[in-house]
């Protein structure tokens, strides 16, 4: 019997994991067990932070199979991810799923992608066998992009992204974790039927959400100028304009065949995603 585990499942993508799971799942590792979904089959809740060594170490002992949702955006992320990776491989788990960015890279431009290939890394070195699920900006999200107005602004210019719905990931997930042998040491690129700009997503979202969304250009000053009434941290600041700069490098564009390869069925477009 394999014994599986999931973090994040108090998050959503997480959470879409572990309810489709169901009875499936034998540990939900969460940082606060209120906040943990109920689902089918009840499995074991058990609390660790990422970045609590010997806590994670307890919270997997026994564990077989691994679902690592990435950590939330912080200066900390790379030493959280490090270290509970680190706690996997202490604890004896034989094989690790982690959430990681379609442009991971030690240079990309997408900030955060630096920390998800950084996690790629110690995993990789850790001796446990992984299977790394690569997924782009989610499509679902793009609504969050607007200000209350319905403009979205930032550098993006007209450069494309396939971008993912959730959904996706988390059937992907699910497939991946139902059969993770044969997905040992696979890199799965996650992204939706098709890449469109900023502006196109503008438009479509008007369309489906039945509320006005624009686009406006902004240089890279303005647009650091523009979110610092909300955060003056240098990461922050970094992670957010550099999400529409690796959007305008087009980049992302790329679609693969990996969602509908490993699920059997076409991944989301960007209507079906905000349904």
């Amino acid at each position: 019997m394999t014994v599986l585990a999931v973090t994040g499942s108090s998050g959503l993508l997480g959470g879409l994991v572990a309810r489709r799971l169901g009875a499936e799942v034998d540990r939900l590792v969460v940082r606060d067990a209120s906040r943990a979904p109920r689902i089918d089959g009840d499995p074991e809740l058990v609390e660790a932070s990422y970045g609590d060594l010997a806590a994670g170490r307890r919270a997997l002992a026994g564990v077989d199979v691994l679902l690592m949702v990435s950590a939330s955006e912080s200066p900390v992320r790379r030493d959280e991810h490090r270290t509970f990776i680190e706690a996997a491989r202490q604890a004896g788990v034989a094989q690790i799923v982690y959430t990681s960015f379609a442009g991971a890279a030690p240079d990309a431009i997408f900030t955060l992608g630096r920390d998800h290939f950084d996690a790629e890394q110690a995993i990789r070195a850790s001796g446990m066998s992984w299977t790394l699920l690569r997924d782009s900006f989610y499509s679902d999200f793009f609504p969050l992009f607007a200000g209350e107005d319905g403009v979205v602004r930032g550098p993006a210019g007209e450069g494309r992204v396939a971008a993912v719905a959730r959904a996706d990931v988390a059937d992907v997930a699910v497939e991946v974790l139902r059969d993770p042998g044969h997905f040992v040491g696979q890199v799965c690129s996650l992204t939706g039927p098709e890449a469109f700009s900023v502006r196109e997503a503008c438009l479509r979202m008007t369309a489906v959400l039945g509320r006005p969304y624009s686009y406006v250009e902004e240089t890279v000053e303005e647009a650091y100028a523009s979110r610092r009434r909300w955060s003056t941290e240098s990461w922050q600041l970094d992670a957010w304009v550099s999400t529409y700069l690796a959007i305008g490098s087009g980049q992302l564009a790329e679609v693969s065949p990996d969602v509908e390869r490993i699920t059997g069925h076409a991944p989301r477009t960007l209507e079906q995603s905000l349904a």
